[in-house]
């Protein structure tokens, strides 16, 4: 029509058009200032985690009773969420020499973790408490020997920010009290490594094969168990407290955010003390869950000694 302009186009903003790869790029260099090494082998883990997800697509085999690919996605999948909070609970930490030297040694090692039971399962050979071949034992104590150096350095690390002052009183303990948490449910993995007495007895008679501890309490290792995570459902097994332990971690700063998003405005002396009640009925769980595994009972029903 006849004076009528058209509309001139509307300036087009980097920021409005952006694609989102470029947006996830820049989400990942600001984690990655958290600390370098444990985003990059989160990274790796996920790259793993990967992996695995398409070998259970694709392997059928089963090993002690699971699915031959199920555990190393299992340990890829928790060493990338371990890696991944450590990096967010030391970013506030006074950036030295010995911290980027833990955080590299830790991711490293749990990178390596996870690779050595890929290793295994490609083979068709349990990871854990297998020492039938000296390959068998070179893995199983090279896997030993590198999660007790993160066992120590993640006591370090706690120490460390213990004496930081914290800006967020509530999530410090929250962090505080889960790597604590994560550091014992570690420490029931020695447990299972112990051979019983009947293990002793195999292996002096050249039974083969040759095995070393076992995650179960009261009966044998393989039997089918729960869904997807395959815990026993007739005897003990150490896996739930050591899994309930070692995932305090994330669940327990994880509560605090919900709260956070649905309690407004923010009171810092209720979400301290929620988190303080939260944990007490992590510790009270997990407590309950490991006395339950030692004395050889299954998860449900809880045992009245365990009550």
């Amino acid at each position: 029509m006849e004076g009528l302009r058209e509309a001139p186009p509307r300036p087009c903003t980097t920021s409005h058009f952006r694609p989102r790869t470029v947006r996830v790029l820049d989400r990942y260099s600001r984690c990655e200032r958290w600390s370098p090494p444990l985003i990059r082998t989160t990274v790796v883990s996920l790259v793993l985690l990967l992996l695995a997800l398409i070998g259970l697509m694709f392997d059928d085999r089963v090993i002690l009773g699971a699915p031959a690919m199920l555990k190393p996605a299992k340990f890829a999948a928790s060493g990338a969420v371990y890696l991944f909070t450590l990096a967010w609970m030391i970013r506030d930490l006074p950036k030295s020499r010995a911290l980027r030297a833990a955080a590299a040694v830790i991711g490293w090692i749990i990178v390596m973790e996870t690779v050595l039971i890929f290793a295994q399962a490609v083979r068709g050979l349990p990871s854990h408490f297998n020492v039938d071949t000296p390959l068998d034992i070179a893995i199983f104590s090279s896997m030993g020997f590198g999660i007790a150096t993160v066992w120590v350095l993640s006591m370090l690390i706690l120490i460390w920010h213990v004496r930081t002052p914290a800006a967020d009183r509530a999530m410090a303990t929250a962090l505080r009290v889960g790597l604590a948490l994560n550091i014992v449910g570690a420490g029931v993995g020695w447990r299972m490594t112990q051979p019983s007495a009947a293990q002793i007895a195999s292996m002096s008679r050249s039974e083969r094969p040759f095995v070393a501890g076992a995650h179960s309490v009261g009966g044998g290792d393989g039997e089918v168990g729960m869904p997807i995570t395959h815990w026993s459902r007739h005897f003990g097994d150490l896996r739930i407290p050591h899994f309930l332990g070692m995932h305090a971690l994330q669940l327990l700063p994880l509560l605090l955010l919900g709260i956070r998003r649905v309690r407004q405005p923010r009171n810092d002396g209720a979400e301290h003390a929620f988190v303080l009640v939260t944990a007490a009925l992590c510790i009270t769980v997990f407590g309950a869950a490991l006395i339950q595994a030692l004395n050889g009972h299954p998860l449900i029903p809880p045992s009245s000694r365990t009550l």
